[in-house]
């Protein structure tokens, strides 16, 4: 098990819940865009979130972003150590930082005192393509032993300043080589993981890295906070993030949809049916199994631990619960039907 570190009012690790992390594409500086696409960020379910600070104006910008926003907030910082010490004053959450860009050891010690001063965790995230050219010599590419190694020299300096509030990420965009890096990592420290796979594309394609590279770690139970990177608006993310938790097993925070594949025993245009029914179930908070079944005589008993669900035939369909049909309902019914249902229950 972990251990545990607080980024704001949120636990990350031991026995934690797994927190679901964002990160903000607007300008910082800009606070009524940023604050706004948080807003939007917290009501789809995102409980930590990241924004870039890549110069003075975007860290001045931290106290009122952080006034304006009820989930904790990180700052993403590289090779200033200045922009960390402003946004400590601001009253950041947690910093993600490297050691080893951003100067001399004293400045990094400097950063130290003041996150140690402010409780403030330091995530050190290392990604493949910004790798230490002698460890990218070492072994001959971008590797997952060079991901940990560098992860493990960060955590070595600041230990140095005598600093221990820390979580890592390892990312790449290579899934086999990220889950590896984690799976190393997990055996030699017990620092909280923030698990992600980086650069992983548009929704069609990123999604699916990030279900194997994120979710293929959280089954044997490794990581201990997400974030699905995404390009795409980051609420996208955040539904991508709960989706696989809920994939997982880990937790659900909304309706379970099941349907069955469809095959040549399928009797009405279930696709579109399915489809319509998860579009419906957008919002609906309530931890329940729904299942789509494509045959009237196999549906219940294979959706048997559904809390509701409906299977169709020829013009007409069933309405069933924990695999007991409870009433026929003529097929353009079907899902309005399953939708009192759900609102019964």
């Amino acid at each position: 098990m972990s251990r545990q570190i607080m980024v704001g009012n949120v636990p990350v690790g031991g026995r934690a819940p797994i927190a679901i992390q964002s990160m903000c594409n607007t300008h910082t500086e800009d606070v009524a865009a940023t604050t706004a696409q948080i807003a939007r960020l917290e009501e789809a379910g995102c409980e930590i979130i990241r924004v870039a600070v890549p110069d003075m104006a975007a860290a001045d910008a931290v106290g009122a972003i952080k006034n304006a926003i009820h989930i904790p907030l990180v700052a993403d910082i590289h090779f200033d150590y200045k922009l960390a010490l402003r946004c400590v004053e601001q009253g950041i959450d947690k910093i993600r930082i490297n050691p080893g860009n951003i100067g001399s050891r004293d400045k990094v010690r400097t950063v130290a005192d003041a996150c140690r001063e402010h409780h403030i965790p330091i995530r050190i995230g290392v990604n493949g393509g910004s790798l230490e050219k002698d460890l990218l010599r070492k072994y001959g590419g971008v590797t997952a032993g060079a991901l940990v190694e560098s992860a493990l020299h960060h955590v070595e300096i600041l230990n140095d300043c005598r600093f221990d509030d820390i979580c890592i990420s390892v990312k790449c965009s290579h899934v086999p080589t990220n889950m590896l890096a984690y799976e190393m990592l997990a055996e030699k420290t017990e620092y909280p993981l923030h698990l992600g796979v980086t650069e992983a594309g548009t929704p069609s394609m990123g999604i699916i890295k990030s279900a194997i590279g994120i979710g293929g770690l959280l089954c044997p139970s490794i990581g201990d906070t997400i974030r699905v990177s995404l390009t795409a608006d980051p609420v996208e993310e955040v539904y991508a993030a709960k989706k696989i938790l809920s994939a997982a097993g880990i937790r659900q925070t909304g309706p379970n949809l099941i349907a069955c594949p469809t095959c040549g025993r399928t009797k009405y245009d279930m696709i579109p049916l399915a489809e319509e029914v998860e579009r419906r179930l957008t919002g609906c908070r309530k931890n329940i199994t729904v299942a789509v079944m494509g045959c009237i005589v196999n549906g219940p008993g294979e959706a048997a631990a559904a809390d509701v669900g409906i299977a169709g035939g020829n013009g007409e369909g069933l309405i069933f619960r924990k695999g007991q049909t409870l009433y026929k309902v003529p097929q353009e019914r079907l899902v309005d039907a399953l939708m009192d249902e759900i609102d019964k229950l």
